[in-house]
């Protein structure tokens, strides 16, 4: 089911993460604040945009400047340094995840063939209703009655659980908000002085004029 599959995939993604955002402590000195900034920045990117583009079937190109940065600082490494692997490979499997992620608010059945079969029970029903008796059929018309609720709840179990991001039952970005804090925390912690490149919703913000 994607709305179960969904809620798995937003599981490892953020152990991932904060795994990433560990080993950049052991990255040189010179790389080491823009790699953690980075993950933070994408991580804010996500809670903020991506999550409610995901209501909507996709996802957001807000985290891939992120991701991009993180990658060129990646390139800018020794690549036998004992950290490089480390980030690579945690970066690999957080990639991974935000794909898989994105994918599963994809809907499998279009909308279009919702309605369809929405219009399609409309119609039984009305034709159902033109053929009872005249007389004597309260109990026809009050299961006629039950049969339809009964499909219009089947169809929207199906369309809530076709959009695990959006609907009665939705997946939040709990996990996210709160790796998002811890993330936040320990950059501060680790540069008092430091100024994140992303506002709070992880858009860029220019840089400070000297």
């Amino acid at each position: 089911m994607p709305g179960a599959a969904a809620s798995h995939v937003v599981v490892p993604e953020t152990p991932t993460g904060w795994t990433a955002g560990k080993a950049a402590d052991f990255a040189p000195v010179a790389p080491r604040q823009r790699l953690q900034a980075d993950l933070v920045c994408y991580v804010r990117a996500v809670r903020s945009t991506e999550w409610p583009a995901m209501a909507h079937g996709h996802g957001s190109a807000a985290p891939d400047a992120w991701s991009s940065d993180f990658h060129a600082t990646l390139k800018s490494m020794d690549t036998k340094s004992a950290s490089f692997g480390l980030l690579v490979a945690g970066d690999k499997a957080r990639d991974q995840a935000r794909q898989t992620r994105v994918a599963e608010s994809t809907p499998t059945i279009p909308n279009a063939v919702y309605w369809l079969l929405l219009a399609a029970l409309a119609v039984l029903v009305v034709t159902l209703g033109l053929c009872l008796p005249p007389a004597n059929n309260v109990v026809v018309t009050a299961g006629l009655v039950v049969l339809t609720a009964l499909l219009a709840c089947v169809l929207l179990a199906i369309r809530d659980v076709e959009r695990p991001f959006n609907g009665l039952i939705q997946i939040k970005p709990i996990a996210m908000t709160t790796l998002e804090d811890n993330m936040t925390k320990a950059f501060t912690t680790a540069y008092p002085n430091a100024r994140l490149r992303c506002d709070e919703h992880g858009a860029a913000v220019p840089a400070p004029r000297a």
